[in-house]
């Protein structure tokens, strides 16, 4: 039996939240940024992307950001932007490799969008060239280097995965990410089919399993939305994995604006940053129009069997 939210929520106590705060964003005007990555270094400066988007759209870029203070970034306007959402990014065989949603008008519905994953790949950002999309009507692809692998966790929706469900598949290289073998990932059992999750972040484990920072969602009764920072451990060698845990929610970070009222509890992990001390950073958006950082206890420690 997996955990619903209602029980994830219940067995979540807050006692890992070290300190939060809110990011602001320099030279983007009238814009909000949310759904960022985590901080990475681009040429040697650290660097965060960003969602960048005014209030009453969902038509957004990913722009790019540099560090003023700790809770200060600042536009960098010599970078390329891309015409996606939700920005990701990790590091495959030495190469940055960026992600995000493209968003196109419905090839069958009118006045209805559609979307799609896209990856580009390349030595930095400036040299970031697509690499692939994914299925249409599918988010939330990530990758990881693992074994001389790359694990691909999808996540697909609809008649395959209800609300939205996590699958994996393991590819040689990057040309073996392809359409094909997404959609025929097998599923992870990680919610009911009246809830949803997805991954935002894989990252590879001191004792070579890999760690997943994702989220899990919910309507309420009136149609609001509830999403959830989580994490789980996946095995590469066995495809075992554990439950999802929480490791934040929305009441214990600072008052904030949303995009609309049913979004004021949307918690969409970027990112995060662990810390040799035994801490972590996590990078969330927050509403659909903010971003904070939390900082906790390594969520990661345990399954590390620390």
């Amino acid at each position: 039996m997996v955990k619903t939210v209602d029980q994830l929520v219940n067995e979540y106590s807050g006692e890992n939240i070290l300190a939060t705060y809110k990011l602001k964003f320099t030279g983007v005007n009238g814009y909000d940024v949310y759904n960022p990555t985590s901080p990475f270094l681009d040429n040697g400066k650290k660097v965060l992307a960003g969602r960048v988007e005014k209030r009453d759209t969902e038509k957004s870029k990913v722009m790019f950001f540099e560090q003023i203070n700790e809770d200060t970034w600042k536009l960098i306007d010599n970078l390329p932007t891309f015409d996606l959402q939700d920005p990701y990014f990790t590091l495959i065989g030495g190469k940055l490799v960026l992600g995000g949603t493209q968003v196109f008008d419905h090839p069958d519905i009118p006045d209805a969008l559609w979307w799609r994953a896209e990856k580009l790949v390349g030595n930095d950002i400036d040299g970031l060239e697509h690499l692939v999309y994914g299925p249409n009507g599918m988010k939330d692809i990530r990758i990881c280097e693992v074994n001389n692998k790359i694990l691909v966790l999808t996540r697909p929706q609809g008649e395959k995965g209800g609300r939205g469900r996590i699958g994996y598949y393991f590819a040689d290289n990057l040309a073996d990410i392809t359409v094909e073998k997404i959609e025929e990932a097998p599923l992870l059992d990680l919610c009911i089919s009246e809830e949803w999750v997805g991954s935002n972040q894989a990252m590879v484990l001191k004792n070579g399993k890999v760690g997943v920072l994702g989220h899990i969602a919910k309507f309420d009764e009136n149609g609001g939305r509830h999403y959830y920072p989580t994490t789980f451990c996946f095995d590469p060698e066995t495809a075992e994995y554990t439950d999802m845990k929480i490791i934040c929610m929305r009441e214990y970070l600072d008052e904030g604006e949303s995009k609309r009222p049913d979004l004021y509890d949307v918690m969409f992990s970027g990112g995060i940053v662990r810390n040799e001390d035994g801490t972590a950073e996590l990078y969330t958006g927050v509403g659909d129009c903010e971003v904070h950082c939390v900082k906790i206890q390594d969520p990661f420690l345990e399954y590390e069997g620390k």
